[in-house]
């Protein structure tokens, strides 16, 4: 009920919400209804952007609610804003298998409810970076020095990025 939802209850366009693990069911039911009263298909995106620890726990309750009233939305997991960490120098970083269980579990739980995880968002780039850990390559809080070029949020590089396409194709099946 804030100024932000207040503008976005004007918009005609699709809006995209982002939605994290101390949302209730009750609240994205209400939010919900205030940017898709008429509950038009497509009009109303729900990112949810939980972190890999609370997904499991956080997630249920919101779809489950959002369901059993109705509502018309699109579920995309944002597995990049939850996982992120700072380092130990308070460089920000992510966690690749982080960011992986939490999307092999957005994959689980919306399959098991009946939802379909209709798109992901993700921060990457086609650039040798090293600002998130992990993937094929291991990389380091240490390797961090080498190519961390971001001024706001950790990307994963190319090779992060392909490995990731090829989990989530493997897990639509393809």
């Amino acid at each position: 009920d804030g100024a932000h939802v207040e503008f976005f209850r004007g918009i005609a366009n699709p809006v995209g919400v982002n939605v994290g693990p101390n949302l209730t069911g009750e609240e994205a039911v209400a939010l919900c209804r205030t940017l898709n009263p008429r509950n038009e298909p497509g009009k109303l995106t729900l990112i949810h952007r939980m972190g890999a620890d609370r997904v499991a726990a956080s997630l249920p309750p919101l779809v489950e609610a959002v369901t059993r009233a109705g509502c018309r939305v699109l579920w995309v997991c944002d597995p990049m804003h939850g996982n992120t960490t700072p380092t130990a120098s308070g460089r920000k970083t992510r966690s690749f298998s982080a960011i992986l269980r939490e999307l092999e579990q957005a994959f689980e739980l919306h399959a098991r409810m009946g939802t379909v995880l209709g798109g992901v968002h993700l921060e990457l780039t086609g650039d040798h970076v090293t600002e998130c850990v992990g993937g094929a390559w291991g990389l380091s809080e240490a390797d961090l020095e080498q190519a961390y070029e971001t001024d706001v949020d950790p990307r994963l590089n190319y090779q992060q990025s392909v490995e990731l396409a090829l989990r989530i194709a493997h897990k639509m099946g393809g």
